[in-house]
């Protein structure tokens, strides 16, 4: 019977500090209550602020023994990046992924630990009222989502982000998986195994603002796109269709009308539209197919996901199963 007595918390964060000092009791209470042996594990992701001292006084105030591993990545390397960084550090039974700005609730603890000793190896915290978010960014993922789902033998839920309870053997198959460009909500989903859902509302940031711009969530939609759809090929394959229809048809128009009816046809401007118009598809079709090659040249570097700077490790968990390994 596998084990589920230890659970470790990866949080990825970026500049904070000043959230993390809030949250990290919060999450302290709600690990003590879940009766389990756990592990706080934090990634800095490439931050400038002082998140270390927020750290190391958080750990002189506790109210036990404190586990906690500090990552301090090198550079930013991004979320996807850092989350993989506290996962491949992490040695829990199980570990519950979140974020650092406080809208993921530790009073979710409990409850996502009660589903994981029930049997399931994924709980997922599936957040619920949004009200709070524009309502063109609100659509735009609504969109999103819409578009991946063309899979027949795995679904991406939506409003479903990073904040969920993954089992150790969940965590060893998701550490497996090669990807360079790593969009985890897909990879998640790929994976499958036994899942169960809560909902929850988030709450409001305790500090800061989000690290997320625009291009950011245009960068990390691209990216979900090109790794788990093949959509905006075949809608390269279906323009190119279109077009070539569309040729022939306008060619047979001007056949009829020149030898049937004897009517010139006016060509100038017709064929100066018909070819801005046909250059301009070729050039969508080139940059669609350009963002996949692109893919393709980022996984065939085989540079590491991350590069670790700085460890500080005061986390006891699993130490005496690794000393009686040693021995």
């Amino acid at each position: 019977m596998k084990s589920r007595h230890s659970l470790s918390v990866v949080i990825p964060v970026l500049n904070e500090a000043e959230g993390m000092a809030a949250l990290l009791p919060q999450v302290e209470q709600q690990l003590r209550r879940c009766r389990v042996e756990w592990e706080i594990v934090i990634v800095d992701d490439g931050g400038n602020d002082n998140l270390a001292e927020v750290v190391a006084d958080f750990e002189r105030h506790a109210d036990g023994p404190c586990n906690v591993q500090l990552l301090q990545l090198s550079r930013n390397f991004g979320k996807e990046a850092a989350l993989t960084a506290g996962l491949a550090a992490a040695r829990g039974d199980a570990v519950v992924c979140m974020d650092g700005d406080g809208q993921h609730p530790p009073t979710l603890l409990p409850a996502m630990v009660a589903q994981w000793r029930a049997g399931y190896d994924t709980v997922i915290a599936k957040q619920g009222s949004r009200a709070h978010e524009p309502l063109l960014l609100a659509w735009a993922k609504r969109r999103f989502y819409a578009f991946l789902q063309g899979h027949e033998r795995f679904r991406i839920p939506a409003h479903a982000g990073d904040f969920r309870l993954l089992d150790r053997k969940v965590v060893r198959a998701l550490l497996q998986l090669p990807e360079r460009s790593r969009f985890m909500k897909g990879l998640y989903a790929w994976l499958g195994f036994r899942t169960a859902m809560i909902d929850f509302d988030a709450a409001p940031r305790t500090a800061g603002s989000s690290k997320f711009r625009f291009r950011q969530l245009a960068e990390l939609a691209t990216l979900g796109i090109t790794a788990f759809s093949l959509r905006p090929l075949r809608m390269v394959s279906a323009a190119g269709a279109l077009v070539s229809f569309a040729a022939v048809a306008y060619g047979l128009y001007i056949a009829v009308e020149t030898l049937v009816f004897g009517n010139a046809v006016s060509g100038w401007a017709t064929l100066a539209s018909g070819m801005m118009l046909l250059s301009g598809v070729q050039l969508l079709c080139l940059g669609v197919i350009a963002e996949y090659l692109g893919r393709v040249y980022e996984e065939a570097k085989q540079r590491p996901l991350y590069v670790l700077d700085e460890t500080v490790d005061h986390s006891q968990l699993g130490q005496r199963e690794r000393s009686m390994k040693a021995i």
